[in-house]
């Protein structure tokens, strides 16, 4: 396994005229991981992907992708790419989209063991026009397989997918991830980046957030979280609190307390806010989930 990234993004910007999509975002994905880059909608997600890939131009900011400009030919050639929208010839089936696709690259795989992998019956005579939704996001990524990407760039590619056939798609990303593949997943689907994710970075309004595993920013499962207004002096709290205990903020307006939860320390928390005049929201035991950070990173100002 390469300890060289497969992808590096330093301080990239993107403006649209006066409008900025992406301001300053900085990231990394590592070589055999799959990397995650959540947020809530307009969060630049997209924009950073597209830049990523050599289909648009960033305002400023460096990109590098296995090693090299992104959109060159020599990159072109070892990155397969999954868009949301776009990638299908509609009036094509899929079998002959796929064998057109594969006559640009040197090498490739098979296109009809490709359409077995996603679910598709080669020999179907539907052009890509009539397939359901789910089945159209399968010809595209079997379309983003074709050349066995070193790197492989997927944004929402289980949107519209069956519960069978999402789990078989995760099944095929983590034996691609196994064998060696770099993977960049956009996604709304939370579960999703919990069964595959190695990292996760959080972006909102254009810039990073938060980012680590799934585990660094859900916390342990021996914590209490809650939310209030940001930068409370949590020095009294932890006068009320057990040895061993300890309160933070672990991000502006959400505060964690690390220890094994208990009816005694719950009512420790909640009668210190209450004595603070504080209204202690979103008091949660256990982890948090994925679902409530990226819902926090919808409500960061701007």
């Amino acid at each position: 396994m390469s300890s060289i990234p497969a992808l590096v993004i330093e301080d990239l910007v993107v403006r649209y005229g006066d409008a900025v999509a992406v301001n300053g975002v900085s990231m990394t994905a590592d070589a055999s991981h799959v990397t995650a880059l959540l947020g809530p909608n307009g969060a630049g997600k997209t924009t950073t992907v597209e830049v990523a890939c050599g289909l648009r131009a960033a305002t400023s900011g460096r990109v590098r992708l296995l090693g090299a400009e992104p959109g060159t030919r020599a990159v072109a050639r070892r990155v397969g790419v999954m868009l949301q929208q776009g990638g299908l010839y509609p009036t094509a089936r899929p079998l002959e989209w796929l064998t057109y696709l594969a006559r640009l690259y040197p090498t490739h795989a098979d296109p009809s063991e490709l359409l077995d992998l996603v679910g598709i019956d080669p020999s179907t005579r539907t052009t890509t026009r009539r397939l359901s939704g789910g089945e159209q996001q399968r010809v595209k990524l079997a379309a983003a397989l074709l050349p066995n990407p070193e790197f492989l760039i997927l944004d929402e590619p289980t949107a519209g997918l069956d519960p069978l056939a999402r789990r078989n798609l995760l099944e095929a990303l983590a034996q691609r991830r196994d064998a060696g593949t770099s993977i960049l997943l956009t996604t709304h689907q939370l579960n999703d980046v919990e069964a595959l994710a190695d990292h996760v970075v959080v972006i909102a309004s254009g810039h990073v957030i938060a980012e680590g595993t799934v585990a660094n920013l859900t916390g342990a499962n021996d914590a209490m979280s809650f939310t209030g207004p940001p930068r409370l002096d949590l020095t009294g709290l932890a006068g009320t609190l057990p040895g061993g205990f300890r309160a933070e903020e672990a991000r502006p307006g959400n505060y964690v307390v690390h220890g094994p939860p208990s009816p005694q320390v719950m009512a420790a928390i909640t009668r210190w806010c209450a004595e603070q005049g504080v209204m202690a929201t979103d008091l949660t035991v256990g982890r948090r989930k994925l679902e409530q950070i990226v819902m926090d990173a919808g409500s960061e100002p701007s």
